[in-house]
């Protein structure tokens, strides 16, 4: 449904580039730059903990999980074929969990549970921005809805047991970022 029914002009230029990492570094690059800026040596820690998050739901969703479970892509099952619209480039990996849900979703639950009491608003853009992202891997045709959820639970569960790891060894960081 995702794949065929909802296709679009819109959402056949917007979703590769919602996918595309490049895509997204401006705002990395804010998050790092604000966070050590604002924050300075407590910035720089939050910001190694948030690329643990990264790397931890990086490395088990695509090293560990993938190949044990050894799901194949939608846009290289054979028995799609002529019913799947790849509008990106395959690839030969392996589908569930989606890395980059998983890798999305620690970093949103991550910055959420640093950020919330602070922003209120992180919640939802960084919800948003997670999903959206989720969403275009299902409407390219790289990834199942199931693998997508999967890997939005799993990153979800990294972000927010790394976010409280970091609060409890940084609890100032807590109280420092309350402050209006």
């Amino acid at each position: 449904m995702i794949n065929q029914d909802m296709a679009n002009v819109v959402f056949d230029w917007l979703m590769p580039y919602l996918r595309n990492p490049y895509t997204w570094a401006p705002l990395y690059l804010f998050i790092l730059i604000f966070s050590i800026r604002t924050y300075k040596k407590r910035g720089v820690i939050m910001m190694l903990f948030l690329v643990l998050s990264f790397g931890t739901a990086d490395f088990l969703s695509a090293s560990v999980i993938k190949p044990m479970v050894k799901r194949i892509r939608p846009c290289n099952e054979l028995t799609l074929k002529g019913e799947m619209v790849s509008r990106v480039r395959c690839g030969s990996g392996y589908s569930f969990p989606s890395s980059h849900a998983s890798n999305h979703f620690a970093m949103a639950l991550f910055l959420i549970m640093v950020y919330r009491k602070r922003w209120k608003a992180i919640l939802w853009l960084a919800l948003l921005w997670a999903f959206a992202i989720s969403f275009a891997q299902i409407y390219v045709g790289v990834h199942y809805p199931l693998d997508v959820t999967a890997g939005a639970l799993f990153g979800s569960a990294i972000g927010y047991a790394l976010a409280r790891l970091f609060l409890y060894i940084q609890p100032e960081t807590s109280r420092q970022i309350e402050k209006p």
